[in-house]
């Protein structure tokens, strides 16, 4: 029996908006176009199909697939029926999929035919206890459920899930060691959805691109467009050109996009010229730092249409939000901010002794809420450790301003220590981006005789730019200080991302740090 306070999960929001929506255009891809009467068919298609393997309340599903209407209609049937839900990453590698699989005691697990067929296969040996191996179109040694979908019945939509129950058991990115299941209720779940249609400008009628995966980011944000009836428009990935072309041919309203993927659309005049685009009213960018000149940049090219957020997996999209009023060019400092705290959370700056600390000066951010996770899945002291004396701990530095703006200044892992002097990445990140001739750039601490650790930068130049070393050495002197000045500059075709889009520093350091220990988790 339900508890009086229980209820309002992700699986009733779903439910909601296919009973409010109807015939209003719901999700399309390349091949499907469903109303949300037509999704919620398919969703109880699944349900059915779910049902007949033994999966009940509880059990653990994971899907690998690419953008597909058809995977975001599974992972909503795994809503209503109450499943624990674990996202795989396309970009992932073999190693992380399985351990995954394995950690997080999955039950079943849903292929899409094609790319990751071979995946399915290989991940069914190296994992025992996996019972079920199920597909999206023909792959070798699993159930098709596409081919079975037409001819079972659609069970009626009733929500199985309950407020406390794990919703999706998510794993972090992995880029200090091994990834942990985040677990995550439907009471954060839904709390994440509220803030996000509350604290972002979102447009009067949502007509939503997800171009980046929608196992992670991209796919949480679903959830506000579906509370208000708007349109999904998936497609496998980004590429400038046909990216351009959806929103033209959708009219498109709404994005989210990683940084690096703003720089893209910057960069590509001629591409953006051949398009209407003036249908976009909302970019959200987030998952990374953007660097404030490139994001002047893209508001002078696409107008002030920009909202940051500013989350992570143990409390999802939502810590801080920058506004689109937030993002005024009369105050250039505030383009470095992640903007202020959502409504309905306490966010606070800490020092090591968990002592607030005063405004301007750097503190690990903390939160506490209905947004934050239960914990770690099977790890008692890492939940411990991030949830010590009641506050998440999200292992970002940043500091605040008068007006309650929040300028994350770094992770608290990748602060490099030379000379005695704390120098985090995107200091001398957003430096050497402020200079004309750079695209991008990534910073590291590699190990030095002399001061412990050197600044050392990877930089991207802009296309048929020159420019030289020293040139931007002495450019990030001038802006920052001498201690900031990278001690050497590699010009590089690319900067290596994770698949969430954040820069991959453990590629990085690996060269420089093999075999020695950087004090760091």
């Amino acid at each position: 029996m339900h508890e009086l306070h229980s209820g309002g999960t992700g699986g009733s929001l779903i439910i909601s908006a296919i009973a409010r929506y109807g015939d209003r255009p719901a999700i399309a891809d390349g091949t499907i176009r469903w109303s949300y009467r037509e999704l919620g068919d398919a969703i109880g298609r699944f349900i059915t199909l779910f049902r007949s393997v033994g999966l009940r309340r509880g059990a653990a599903l994971s899907i690998l697939s690419g953008n597909r209407a058809e995977s975001w209609a599974a992972i909503a049937a795994a809503m209503v029926m109450g499943l624990r839900y674990t996202p795989l990453h396309p970009l992932a590698a073999e190693d992380d999929h399985a351990f995954i699989v394995e950690d997080a005691e999955i039950e079943a697990l849903i292929v899409e035919s094609g790319k990751f067929a071979a995946r399915g296969a290989t991940i069914r040996r190296r994992v025992p206890a996996l019972k079920h191996l199920l597909s999206f179109g023909p792959v070798e040694g699993a159930r098709d459920l596409l081919a079975e979908l037409p001819n079972v019945a659609a069970a009626p939509l009733i929500d199985d899930s309950a407020t406390s129950d794990i919703a999706w058991l998510a794993y972090t990115g992995g880029t200090t060691g091994r990834s942990k299941g985040v677990m995550i209720p439907h009471r954060a779940l839904t709390t994440m959805t509220v803030l996000l249609y509350a604290d972002w400008d979102w447009p009067a009628e949502i007509r939503y691109l997800a171009a980046t995966p929608i196992s992670h980011a991209a796919g949480v944000t679903v959830y506000p467009v579906m509370l208000r009836g708007g349109f999904v428009r998936l497609v496998p990935g980004f590429e400038t050109e046909s990216y351009c072309r959806v929103i033209e041919e959708e009219k498109i309203t709404a994005v989210f996009l990683v940084p690096t993927l703003i720089y893209a659309l910057v960069d590509a005049p001629q591409i953006r010229a051949k398009f209407d685009l003036s249908s976009l009213d909302m970019i959200v960018y987030g998952a990374a730092p953007m660097s404030p000149d490139r994001l002047r940049e893209a508001i002078e090219i696409f107008g002030p249409v920009f909202v940051q957020l500013y989350g992570q997996t143990e409390a999802p999209q939502c810590i801080t939000t920058m506004r689109k009023s937030d993002h005024d060019l009369s105050k250039p400092g505030r383009l470095g901010s992640c903007g202020r705290p959502s409504p309905l959370l306490d966010v606070k700056l800490f020092d090591r002794e968990m002592r607030e600390v005063a405004v301007g000066e750097p503190g690990e951010i903390c939160v506490r809420g209905t947004l934050v996770m239960d914990g770690y899945w099977k790890r008692p002291e890492a939940t411990a450790e991030a949830l010590r004396g009641g506050w998440l701990h999200t292992g970002d530095v940043a500091i605040k301003d008068e007006e309650g703006y929040f300028y994350i200044v770094d992770r608290t892992k990748d602060m490099i220590i030379s000379g005695g002097f704390n120098i985090y990445p995107r200091e001398v990140e957003d430096a050497l981006m402020a200079h004309p001739a750079v695209a991008s750039a990534a910073v590291i601490g590699v190990p030095d005789p002399k001061w412990g650790e050197a600044v050392k930068a990877f930089v991207v130049l802009k296309d048929a730019v020159v420019c030289d070393a020293a040139t931007l050495q002495a450019h990030v002197k001038d802006k920052r200080g001498a201690p900031w000045a990278p001690k050497s500059i590699d010009f590089v075709g690319t900067i290596p991302v994770t698949g969430l889009g954040k820069i991959d520093r453990k590629m990085l350091r690996a060269p420089y740090w093999e075999g020695r220990d950087r004090g760091v988790a």
